[in-house]
């Protein structure tokens, strides 16, 4: 299922840069995803095989217009609906969203850390990462007593699987294990 998510996040997000759209597009199929999943009585209704293709692209087509989504993803909700895949929703924004970082030469950092970091001490620590990467890097930091000393770092971006390399060094200096 990992690979028809992926073929199909992989669609929408040729179409959206093509039209550079990528990030309206994005924020309207969280919008929709959120209903869906908000809705017990709508998700049965659009995995249900008792109704028709036809009434539930009416559906998703009125619910679209009433969150101010574009032909883009109302068209995409059709495809989704055509081959039986609403059930996908969630995993398909997922990898969408990391198609679109990808792409964008995005990778998210997890930073931890024994000892809370100063604002400097963040910027050099995502700075080094980027120079080190080749991606900007969006961090999150977290404090993890669970370390001695120093920082722990995980960097990951989907190409399409996901690709990690660990950091452990003392604060300052970073080191890539590989």
């Amino acid at each position: 299922m990992k690979s028809a998510n992926l073929q199909y996040a992989n669609a929408l997000a040729d179409i959206a840069l093509a039209q550079g759209a990528a990030l309206p597009v994005a924020q309207q199929l969280g919008d929709f995803t959120a209903a869906y999943a908000g809705s017990p009585e709508l998700r049965n209704f659009l995995k249900s095989p008792a109704v028709t293709k036809e009434e539930k692209r009416s559906v998703a087509a009125k619910i679209s217009a009433r969150l101010g989504a574009s032909k883009i993803l109302r068209n995409f909700l059709f495809v989704i609906i055509d081959h039986q895949r609403m059930h996908q929703l969630p995993e398909i924004l997922e990898t969408f969203q990391n198609v679109l970082r990808e792409r964008q030469g995005i990778a998210n950092a997890e930073i931890f850390s024994a000892v809370a970091l100063n604002d400097a001490q963040k910027t050099e620590m995502k700075q080094t990462l980027e120079r080190v990467t080749g991606k900007k890097i969006e961090a999150k930091f977290s404090l993890d007593l669970n370390l001695l000393g120093g920082t722990l770092v995980r960097v990951r971006w989907v190409a399409p699987q996901p690709a990690e390399r660990f950091a452990r060094a003392p604060l300052g200096r970073v080191e890539i294990a590989g």
